[in-house]
């Protein structure tokens, strides 16, 4: 199901431009600046406006550790089958600390230690179960505290959801890279 291009003078709405501010400065609130998952989002401004809010806290306030939450992200990707979660993740996991070794394991749910297992572990759990099996949420106590454990299970659910839509709207990968325009 694709969703029909947006005119360029629907960007110029105020809900639009409202609900693109948490992600976009004003520059790149528009067709061509934003990106295709934001492109996608727009067509809805009021839940566009709700999800950035809470995505930028995952992507920018999360108390989950950067490099842990990427990979999280990269093996719900992964799992789902979502080339542009995919392709923008591994970008970020690299900065984020993520070597290649890693990026190519955590297809195989390998992790480089206990901790990075212990996501892995958490992001298939979560997918298959809509839970946490006792010996994960052990290893990742002594890991993280309650706050990051719930930024954790939030940053699972909100990238399966968004895999989903993603996935079931076309979204496709964009021309130029985020760190390119």
């Amino acid at each position: 199901m694709r969703l029909t291009e947006l005119p360029e003078s629907y960007w110029e709405d105020p809900d639009v431009q409202r609900a693109l501010a948490a992600m976009l400065p004003e520059e790149r609130r528009n067709p061509q600046g934003a990106g295709n998952a934001l492109a996608m989002l727009v067509h809805h401004p009021k839940l566009t406006r709700v999800f950035l809010r809470f995505n930028v806290h995952l992507l920018y306030g999360s108390t989950l550790p950067a490099d842990l939450r990427e990979l999280a992200i990269l093996r719900t990707a992964y799992r789902r089958g979502c080339d542009y979660e995919w392709v923008h993740h591994v970008t970020m996991g690299k900065e984020a600390g993520l070597t290649d070794h890693d990026i190519t394991e955590l297809q195989h749910s390998v992790g480089r230690n206990e901790i990075y297992q212990a996501v892995l572990n958490a992001a298939d759990e979560l997918e298959e179960k809509s839970r946490l099996s006792a010996d994960t949420e052990a290893v990742l106590a002594k890991y993280l505290d309650e706050k990051q454990l719930m930024d954790l299970v939030f940053t699972i659910g909100c990238y399966s959801m968004l895999a989903m839509a993603f996935n079931t709207f076309g979204v496709e990968l964009d021309e130029k890279s985020e760190s390119e325009r």
